[in-house]
């Protein structure tokens, strides 16, 4: 090699790698397109060598590419490693503490609570993240994470909330008398980007599937649409009944009750922060209207997620 590759190059290399495209890497980086391609193009240039093979199906990597990549992922579990270790010896109630979790979970349970914790606790900086996928705490995509699961990684630390219980509901113009029976109301679903898949099985097996007008690809937009007249759907009652606008079918689905965990990183859970915003939700757990589970007061390792 002509040059020392930098921290960059590093973080360049690693996002190519795990994107298999320069437009997947320049996301990853928050840069475009091009400027992904000209820092790959001098990076070459200085090493003196090919560090990707550009083909139809994207951008594999070389020997070099592969030696940059694999200890990019070494440093940054090494960085991860340090701050676990710098958060665990901190006993202040300082810092930023970065959260995950669906977006029904962060308008209805922690946006409340979180309110109440940031009054308690000025000094500690609260960052949210949204999405259907549960962020690498291992990493240190997150710090905290407030997920529906069955099966939550075994290389987290959580305690469970308590049951998401979900039943299917309707807009109150749809009962109307110009509104039709409900065999006459269409469907609302959950998109495939969602993973809903227990969702997408229920309605399935209930046949109702056929009847789908509607797709949203997150819970808030199925219950917006719901409240709106464009079809009945399932969501947690949580979410539900709350709103005015909408009218409970029948009972609970029993299938689709779903445990609420509250998960971390065990090198991590007795930092301050952490062990403050774990007390915080708990003390909240029992009003936020979740069905009590077995393991509500429990703390232990998990076995890893089966789909």
């Amino acid at each position: 090699m002509n040059s020392t590759p930098k921290w960059d190059d590093y973080r360049l290399a690693l996002a190519i790698d795990e994107a298999g495209s320069l437009s997947g890497a320049a996301r990853r980086l928050g840069v475009n397109h091009a400027t992904v391609f000209r820092r790959l193009e001098a990076l070459e240039s200085r090493l003196g060598s090919r560090c990707f093979e550009r083909h139809a199906g994207g951008y594999t990597p070389t020997p070099t590419g592969e030696t940059l990549a694999t200890t990019a992922r070494r440093m940054r579990l090494a960085t991860a490693d340090a701050e676990r270790a710098l958060m665990r010896g901190d006993t202040a109630l300082t810092g930023t503490l970065r959260i995950t979790t669906t977006d029904a979970l962060l308008a209805c349970v922690l946006v409340p609570a979180l309110t109440e914790f940031r009054r308690a606790h000025p000094g500690v900086v609260i960052e949210t993240t949204t999405s259907a996928a549960l962020h690498n705490l291992t990493r240190r995509e997150a710090d905290v994470a407030l997920r529906p699961t069955f099966h939550p990684p075994e290389t987290l630390i959580g305690r469970e909330q308590g049951r998401i219980c979900q039943s299917v509901y309707v807009s109150r113009t749809r009962l109307s008398p110009e509104g039709g029976g409900g065999e006459s109301i269409p469907w609302v679903a959950p998109d495939a980007s969602m993973g809903y898949r227990s969702l997408e099985r229920w309605m399935r097996a209930s046949g109702v599937d056929r009847r789908t007008g509607f797709h949203a690809d997150s819970t808030l937009g199925m219950a917006s649409a719901v409240e709106a007249g464009l079809g009945q759907g399932v969501l947690p009652d949580y979410l539900a009944e709350g709103r005015r606008g909408l009218v409970r079918l029948g009972g609970a689905i029993d299938e689709l009750e779903t445990p609420l965990w509250l998960l971390t990183h065990p090198d991590i859970r007795r930092s301050a922060s952490v062990s403050a915003l774990f007390e915080a939700l708990s003390a909240r757990r029992f009003a936020l209207g979740f069905k009590t589970g077995a393991a509500a007061a429990t703390e232990s390792m998990q076995r890893p997620a089966d789909g």
